[in-house]
């Protein structure tokens, strides 16, 4: 008898996930290229991502619904991260065997670098080099390792928008920051075919012009652009305006003699007048700086809690429930200063074991304590996907078609 459709479509997805999603394409040879994403870019999918042995797992639980999903999810890109955690050699090994796999699939990787010193705040994720030698070597470790192929670098998720300057640092600490930024956009800007982002928070949190400043302050100017909502759940026509408003403040600060970043319209300003502001002070020429957007989990949008059902702080941010993976990876965005959007965040990996101001350890949402931040958390990766918005398919684009 011939087994349902869904049970068809898991067995098939979890087939081609376990051997590779397919044959390898022969690799062509990199040519010297703007640092732009052109619409038609292929972003690396990884076939022995997370998801897709998760598919391969529920397969074998004879969970076919579940298969189905994780398999659906495997086939879109994600970000591979770098945190430090290898010796230098191991990371330039390592990024060299992404570039490897990248290239015979004619697909370009989306890396991130995360490794700064004091990162985190010193929060779920704490970590980072000890200190700025070590963490340029890293950098440098990283660059290497992309040599001449086309990759996308996103450059210190919070490294601006939770620089040490908003969470108690001295401003020694925060001069340190915008200097081991400033240097590793310098470094990576060295391969030819780098194409790197800094850090812009998102909507809902640094004000534009503070935002703005920080970036010019760590060299944006020397990068593509930057990007917004790593990790976040912020909607994506708010990143938008936040994002339009941050590169046009950009262009005011750095061409505008005695202008500060308090000048700047902002995100809070009804949205005529902000508008008008920028009118009357940002060419309608002005070459504005690019940014993409961490649309992994922001397809139900933020996540507001019941009125009174927490006394302390909610961690609004940190695994809420019920979301939704977001936009699809694509750099076929259609709108002029947005380059692409990308999946930053890995989908199903734990934000760290939140208590939401109550003494913990369970989380009160769960009932549970959530898994270490980074950690695989399966039963996310399913709510994540069940509730996509759009409906999550299957990635159709995934294969070249010449």
């Amino acid at each position: 008898m011939r087994p349902p459709r869904p049970v068809r479509t898991a067995l098939s997805l979890a087939a081609l996930l376990a051997a590779g999603l397919g044959a390898a394409v022969p690799a062509q040879a990199a040519t010297p290229a703007a640092r732009t994403l052109a619409p038609d870019t292929r972003f690396y999918v990884d076939p022995g991502s997370k998801a897709g042995q998760q598919a391969l797992t529920d397969l074998k639980a004879h969970d076919l619904p579940g298969a189905a999903s994780m398999a659906l999810l495997a086939s879109w890109p994600v970000a591979q991260w770098f945190n430090g955690t290898a010796t230098p050699q191991e990371t330039t090994d390592a990024m060299a065997a992404l570039q490897a796999k990248a290239a015979r699939a004619r697909q370009v990787p989306v890396a991130v670098a995360y490794n700064v010193p004091g990162r985190d705040c010193s929060q779920y994720s704490a970590g980072g080099a000890s200190n700025s030698t070590e963490y340029a070597a890293w950098i440098d470790a990283l660059a290497r390792g992309i040599g001449d192929r086309r990759t996308v670098v996103v450059l210190e998720p919070d490294g601006l928008a939770l620089s040490p300057a908003f969470c108690g640092g001295t401003a020694a600490q925060q001069q340190d920051r915008l200097t081991e930024i400033s240097a590793a956009v310098d470094r990576l800007q060295q391969q030819r075919q780098a194409i790197v982002y800094l850090d812009a928070g998102h909507s809902g949190w640094q004000n534009v012009g503070t935002q703005a400043q920080l970036l010019i302050d760590a060299g944006v100017a020397r990068a593509q652009g930057f990007f917004l909502n790593v990790s976040n759940y912020q909607p994506d026509a708010a990143l938008t305006r936040y994002g339009t408003l941050v590169s046009k403040c950009v262009w005011y600060l750095r061409n505008t003699p005695g202008a500060t970043a308090d000048s700047c319209a902002n995100q809070y300003w009804p949205a005529a007048d902000a508008d008008a502001w920028y009118a009357s002070r940002v060419p309608a020429d002005a070459e504005l700086t690019h940014f993409v957007i961490d649309s992994s989990r922001n397809g139900q949008g933020p996540w507001t809690p019941e009125p009174g059902k927490y006394t302390g702080d909610p961690q609004t941010w940190c695994n809420p429930p019920g979301r939704g993976l977001g936009a699809r990876p694509t750099a076929d965005t259609r709108q002029p200063l947005l380059d692409a959007f990308l999946w930053i965040k890995v989908p199903g990996e734990s934000d760290g074991s939140c208590t939401r101001g109550t003494a913990g350890p369970a989380d009160p949402e769960y009932g549970t304590v959530d898994p270490a931040a980074g950690a695989w958390w399966p039963a996310q990766a399913h709510a994540l996907a069940a509730n996509a918005a759009p409906k999550l398919g299957f990635n159709t684009g995934l294969f070249p078609t010449h």
